[in-house]
């Protein structure tokens, strides 16, 4: 019961080129957006060429009110390219979902999170959480996340900067009020570094009962990876690797991350989801190295083993280590090997030399 509607990009910002394509998308994620189909510019008189009364077709020559309907709104963006490369897509409004609604009554998502302030002076990095403290006193409705995603990507990182970090609102507007009034000292950005990073992931020793227990609750991209590595050993330990790294400190199944068999897979699952979590924020390092089990979660986020190349070789090496005898003891010796296997020979059957480490110890 309506006519196509037919419009033009070009009228609006002249030929595009390349940029022809996704600008049409642009235009019309905004005409759904705000419920208007943009006029065409500069039609005088539609095409003598076009038969405009056979067909159930109609040129944009004014606005017109795109109102929500039963039937999702929906728009055909054609992109004619250079040698004949045509594209079209057929766009659909997406069905109204959460994110939508208010989120002003929403407890915070997260266990704390960080507002970040910069300016080009020290004084004008006060004024700024000036302005900042006034803007939420007039727009309560702000939650602490919505103004931490703004302030984060929406705004030019300038010389001078500071954070505040807080669990909740009131939390966060104290720690403003004390940018403002010029108790927080700010840190100078250095703009002449130009090295390269790396990360460096640890070996067996480094974990404890709850690690990542939080990361877990907070962020879904960590949850999905360490998920999908003890995915890779469903049923093969005699309890559930998440059960025993999330343990309360001082029960059984925390009691259990002592002993080898739990502790370098345990290990290799949350170092693997802490690198998918910096990943998703766009780090990503220049070398990538590790000590002992760290070795693995190394080989692994480097490309060089599969998830289940690297989960099987985890779980071998955790089960060859843990069936050694117990009761042994290791120390650590600032010398060369030369130095100590004298010694170690006096106590033969008693004492060897487990690991050297580096040229001196």
């Amino acid at each position: 019961g309506h006519p196509l509607h037919l419009g033009s990009l070009k009228s609006n910002i002249g030929h595009t080129q390349a940029a022809a394509g996704v600008g049409g998308v642009i235009k019309m994620v905004q005409a759904m957006r705000h419920g208007v189909l943009p006029r065409t510019l500069h039609v005088e008189a539609p095409s003598r060429h076009v038969d405009w009364e056979a067909g159930d077709v109609a040129l944009l020559t004014e606005a017109r009110e795109w109102p929500a309907s039963d039937a999702p709104r929906r728009a055909g963006v054609s992109s004619f390219g250079i040698s004949g490369t045509n594209a079209h897509v057929i766009l659909e409004q997406p069905a109204a979902d959460d994110a939508s609604r208010d989120r002003g009554a929403e407890p915070l998502a997260m266990p704390a999170v960080p507002w970040l302030l910069s300016a080009r002076t020290p004084e004008a990095l006060s004024r700024q959480a000036a302005r900042l403290l006034e803007h939420l006193e007039q727009r309560p409705d702000l939650t602490p996340l919505d103004v931490a995603h703004s302030l984060a990507t929406g705004r030019t990182a300038l010389d001078h900067r500071t954070s505040v970090t807080g669990a909740g609102r009131d939390e966060l507007i104290a720690g403003l009020r004390s940018v403002r009034a010029g108790a927080a000292q700010p840190v100078r950005a250095r703009t002449d570094l130009a090295g390269r990073t790396a990360f460096l992931f640890t070996g067996q020793g480094a974990q404890y009962a709850g690690m990542g227990r939080e990361l877990y609750a907070s962020f879904p991209v960590f949850a999905q990876a360490f998920d999908a590595v003890c995915a890779q050993w469903d049923g093969m330990f005699e309890r559930p690797l998440k059960e025993v790294v999330f343990a309360e400190p001082g029960s059984d199944e925390a009691a259990l991350l002592g002993l080898t068999g739990y502790a370098q897979p345990t290990l290799f699952a949350l170092e693997t989801a802490l690198f998918r979590l910096a990943e998703s924020w766009g780090l990503r390092p220049d070398y990538v190295a590790g000590h002992s089990i760290g070795e693995l979660t190394a080989a692994h986020v480097s490309g060089v083993l599969t998830l289940e190349d690297a989960a099987r070789l985890v779980a071998a090496r955790a089960s060859l280590m843990q069936a050694l005898p117990e009761g042994g003891t290791m120390i650590a010796v600032q010398a060369s090997a030369d130095e100590v296997l004298p010694l170690v020979a006096e106590h033969a059957g008693l004492l060897a030399l487990a690991a050297v480490n580096g040229p001196s110890s």
